[in-house]
């Protein structure tokens, strides 16, 4: 794909379903009794993928466009599969799919692409054997064969890295457990989603502050018994962040997006680039599944300059699991910064689809910018007038479509290696960024 510089970005534009909420509503829908009609529902390849695996598992789902019918078969009316369940790209199918399989009287085998089977899946394995399951892998890695029982065993359980997807892994193999099922979070606040979409089918679930510092108890009982729901999926502020940081950063640029996710675990990196001098507005007006709703205006505007300065322009330590998928668009962002970024704290860059952290300092050199690289993260020189170049996407959908920003305010045309790996999350983007570009 081909990016030529532009002039400034206009428009007012809505999203398609949020991916995160996307996964959460299908499992959960398909597990309740009954029809569930989920509308804006996630048309990335991952959210694909989820589908495809719980229609191999023996739900009916429908869709038609971005709504999709889900015929909820309960807790124990999954059948088993003879082939592997293929997640695709998708992390969060495997994950998540994970917790669900445990509490099923039957054996599953979880795969999917090169990328997928390359990262660890170790942190799931343990909290699901406690529970009673059978989890073998391939040297800590995927392909996954879980060894479900219908008899899972209640835990409290401490999670050693902030990760969402564990903790909704645990969460929904605690639906089928025999008791009450508790996931204790101290080192930072992690997407409640999970949370939410199981309060909205009315699953009893508790979220309780704890005295050290920040940190919670998520707790359910199980077995749980749950009806459906009808639900609309707000528009994906992550996918968002890649049209508001490119109006962010080109000067004259007046853009809105309306019906998109306001969940607080989601909205950091809103509140950074305010942090950062980028004048922005964030209105919520309506809830949708328990999850806040609204619209995003931001401006080509940079504020407060001179009070700004007086601090560093820093992101690690509890900040970071809130902007864990924004932080390569965050660097591109801070090329255009005085002062630029640093961004500490990180390593789990390290495990995504790419090691985001290389592949990040890679291109962003390749556009002339002054980069240091770190074991968990970066620090970025700014503001730097980027050139165009040749940008090596590593299959990786969040690179790619951080490095379009960058090539959209950088002195001549570059162009994105594997530019299609953009549909794991966000099939529209190019042609929607195109629809809204002024050159």
């Amino acid at each position: 794909m081909r990016i030529r510089p532009a002039r400034r970005i206009d428009g007012r534009v809505c999203l398609p379903g949020d991916k995160s909420i996307s996964h959460r509503a299908a499992l959960i829908a398909a597990l309740a009794t009954g029809s569930s009609q989920i509308s804006n529902f996630s048309t990335s390849q991952d959210c694909a993928a989820t589908l495809a695996c719980l229609k191999t598992l023996g739900v009916a789902i429908h869709t038609e466009g971005p709504n999709v019918q889900v015929e909820g078969v309960g807790r124990s009316g999954l059948r088993s599969s003879r082939e592997a369940l293929d997640c695709g790209n998708s992390g969060s199918t495997m994950r998540m799919l994970a917790g669900v399989l445990a509490g099923q009287n039957f054996t599953s085998t979880l795969t999917g692409d090169g990328s997928l089977r390359s990262r660890p899946m170790t942190r799931i394995v343990e909290p699901l054997e406690m529970m009673g399951a059978r989890v073998l892998t391939q040297n800590g890695k995927p392909p996954l064969a879980i060894q479900g029982t219908a008899s899972l065993q209640p835990i409290r359980y401490e999670l050693p890295v902030a990760s969402a997807q564990v903790k909704s892994c645990i969460l929904l193999a605690g639906l089928q457990a025999e008791g009450r099922t508790e996931v204790i979070e101290r080192l930072g606040a992690t997407r409640d989603h999970t949370e939410r979409m199981l309060k909205w089918f009315g699953v009893p679930i508790e979220t309780t502050a704890l005295a050290e510092n920040g940190a919670v108890r998520i707790s359910i009982t199980g077995p749980a018994s749950f009806s459906t729901r009808d639900l609309r999926v707000p528009g994906d502020i992550s996918s968002a962040a890649f049209l508001i940081a490119a109006a962010a950063l080109l000067p004259g640029s007046d853009l809105e997006i309306d019906a998109v996710g306001l969940n607080p675990t989601r909205t950091q990196f809103l509140l950074t680039l305010r942090s950062l001098g980028i004048d922005l507005d964030i209105t919520q007006d309506q809830e949708d599944c328990n999850e806040p709703v609204g619209m995003v205006h931001v401006t080509g505007k940079l504020i407060a300059q001179s009070a700004r300065l007086q601090k560093s322009n820093s992101v690690e330590g509890r900040l970071i699991p809130q902007l864990i998928d924004e932080l390569p668009l965050l660097a591109v962002v801070g090329t255009q910064i005085t002062g630029g970024i640093h961004i500490h704290d990180a390593g789990e860059l390290r495990l995504k689809e790419s090691d985001r952290i290389k592949v990040t300092v890679k291109n962003l050199r390749a556009m002339g910018a002054e980069v240091e690289e770190f074991a968990d993260g970066l620090s970025v020189a700014g503001p730097t007038k980027l050139r165009g170049a040749k940008i090596d996407s590593s299959g990786d959908h969040r690179i790619a479509m951080a490095f379009a920003v960058a090539g959209l305010i950088a002195e001549g045309d570059s162009e994105i290696e594997d530019a299609e790996c953009i549909n794991v999350s966000f099939p529209e983007f190019f042609t929607l960024l195109e629809s809204i570009v002024e050159r």
